[in-house]
């Protein structure tokens, strides 16, 4: 067993040898040094050569950023705003794409991310904005400006939920030999729809607490998520029983978190709804929800493309395109107050999906 897998082998001792699957979750991403995004593994790339497992919009094509800029730009001035707020930053590939479409118009821009690793590559990268640039270990009380995050949800540890036709049980992870294999225990928690028998699914409490964490705080502002996911009537279709659960490495996706644990990761679609309703519920409004390809294109991605070369058109594509990203990814925007109309929502908002 490597470093990471004694660690949680000495978590299962301390918890009487089960752990909750978001428990397990936590530490294969986050425990630190150790897991998956806070040791030195590489993560980003385009190809597996790279050493990489996966590849996110911004490193994908800066025109991901330059769009998104339209929009964090009008978000700005319409709350009054200088201030731009980065969770989970990468590479810092969006950060850099964002400060040099945005120029004068940010006078400050944080980064809150978990993996010193990844900290350091930003601020390699990010070195040309000097002092503009600040990472912080957690939110302050209050705080105002506009908040991105570009796949972060995705990667907040979710609960297991198995139904078996009569109740529900949560699922979680045991030691079995020198690995981990599943276990059930009985759980009075229930997902927001009815499920099929032999259903297995996930709940978002982390992803929805993350949502009104940001609202308590937020004085002023906005706030803009992008990630892959469902409304909740999709995510918990019959059709969809074997959950979302998804593992990435050399990028090659696989359903098993309980192998290679800290050489990959391990994501779960969003439930959309629920993010939405955790905001709402917190005080903020609801500016929209709609498909990456959507969103991008009200942003001016077309007026990008008319300047791109041919090589950047193919790539920007992929974030349009229904067999790539443009579908499966969805931007959902809360603001404070009552909030404005913005414009990645112009055409083809879906709220009343949600």
């Amino acid at each position: 067993m490597n470093a990471l897998s004694t660690l949680i082998q000495q978590a299962l001792d301390e918890a009487g040898g089960w752990l909750p699957f978001d428990r397990f979750m936590a530490l294969a991403l986050y425990a630190p040094d150790l897991g998956y995004y806070s040791n030195t593994r590489q993560k980003f790339g385009l190809m597996p050569t790279s050493g990489s497992d996966f590849v996110t919009a911004p490193e994908l094509s800066p025109l991901f950023g330059k769009a998104l800029a339209n929009q964090v730009g009008q978000a700005l001035a319409a709350t009054g705003t200088r201030e731009v707020w980065e969770f989970g930053a990468g590479t810092g590939a969006l950060a850099a794409q964002l400060l040099e479409a945005l120029g004068d118009a940010v006078e400050r821009y944080r980064i809150v991310d978990l993996s010193g690793t990844l900290r350091a590559r930003q601020a390699e990268r990010l070195a040309p904005w000097g002092a503009k640039v600040e990472w912080m270990d957690s939110l302050p009380e209050h705080f105002s400006g506009v908040v991105v995050g570009n796949e972060v949800l995705d990667a907040m540890p979710v609960q297991l939920l198995y139904f078996d036709g009569e109740r529900c049980w949560e699922r979680g992870v045991v030691c079995s030999g020198e690995g981990f294999s599943w276990a059930d225990r009985p759980t009075e928690a229930r997902p927001p729809l009815p499920l099929a028998p032999g259903t297995v699914t996930e709940i978002h409490a982390q992803g929805e607490a993350f949502v009104r964490t940001l609202a308590a705080g937020l004085q002023r502002g906005a706030i803009f998520l992008i990630d892959y996911g469902f409304p909740e009537a999709e995510y918990y279709h019959p059709q969809r029983g074997g959950g979302t659960v998804m593992c990435h490495h050399e990028h090659k996706a696989d359903p098993d978190p309980l192998v290679r644990v800290g050489e990959k990761d391990i994501t779960a679609h969003v439930n959309f709804t629920g993010i939405a309703l955790a905001g709402q519920d917190a005080g903020l409004t609801v500016l929209g929800y709609t498909s990456q390809a959507n969103f991008l294109l009200n942003c001016g991605l077309v007026d990008l493309l008319c300047h791109a070369s041919l090589p950047q058109r193919a790539m920007a594509h992929k974030l349009i395109a229904e067999h790539e990203m443009g579908e499966l990814f969805k931007v959902i925007g809360f603001a404070t107050g009552t909030g404005f109309d913005a414009l990645g929502f112009t055409a083809g908002d879906r709220s009343h999906m949600l």
